[in-house]
């Protein structure tokens, strides 16, 4: 393992309460470009740009628009300090990098010294929130995939292979989604929560690969 340390990137698709990820969800703008400041007194400002035409002050009365830009606009809220998905990573010194979120899907980049680092952060995220997945592992300052893993798909039950593969078919972690997790369950046969459960142990079974020293 290169000492440059990594570049991670995870989606979340269900971020609890993220005004981020939740203007995404009301007003069905993607939202990019997101900054945060912590001033005296404990409220966090936000600031973020969206790529529509969509009301975000009505749909978020908290917010004000900074200036138009384009289609969509720059926009600022203040907030209390919650335990935020970008907090909860932060908590492991790694400060997240980039943020954006679309239909109420948050993705984030963060750098982590460490495979360790890595795994200890996405376990935490896990047990806060659903619908948590890595996106790419790379080495700081390479543009190719960190390493080569053998993953070994036996460890996979017949029917979490065959949530994954329809999860991929129908671009369940494409970005933007080409579908959901209620449209990958139908097509299934399974409620959203069996689908939740058969792909949150798929997931961990190939992470547990992916990351193994």
């Amino acid at each position: 393992m290169s000492d440059s340390g990594i570049r991670v990137e995870l989606a979340v698709d269900s971020p609890g309460a993220c005004p981020v990820a939740d203007v995404t969800e009301e007003v069905g703008a993607s939202v990019t470009d997101v900054s945060r400041s912590s001033p005296q007194g404990g409220q966090v400002v936000e600031e973020f740009t969206t790529d529509g035409e969509a009301d975000v002050v009505e749909a978020y009365p908290g917010a004000e628009q900074v200036f138009a830009a384009g289609d969509g606009g720059r926009y600022r809220f203040e907030r209390d300090r919650t335990d935020c998905v970008c907090e909860a990573v932060e908590t492991f010194s790694c400060p997240v990098a980039d943020i954006r979120a679309v239909d109420g899907r948050l993705m984030l980049t963060f750098h982590a010294p460490d495979v360790d680092r890595v795994r200890a952060i996405v376990t935490r995220l896990k047990d806060l929130y659903d619908g948590v997945s890595l996106r790419s592992l790379r080495r700081d300052g390479d543009a190719t995939v960190m390493d080569t893993t053998v993953v070994d798909r036996s460890k996979l039950t017949d029917r979490q292979r065959e949530v994954l593969e329809t999860a991929v078919e129908m671009g369940y972690f494409e970005y933007p989604k080409g579908a959901n997790a209620g449209e990958v369950a139908e097509a299934l046969d399974i409620s959203v929560s069996t689908f939740a459960e058969h792909l949150a142990a798929a997931q961990t079974k190939l992470m547990d690969s992916i990351l193994a020293d």
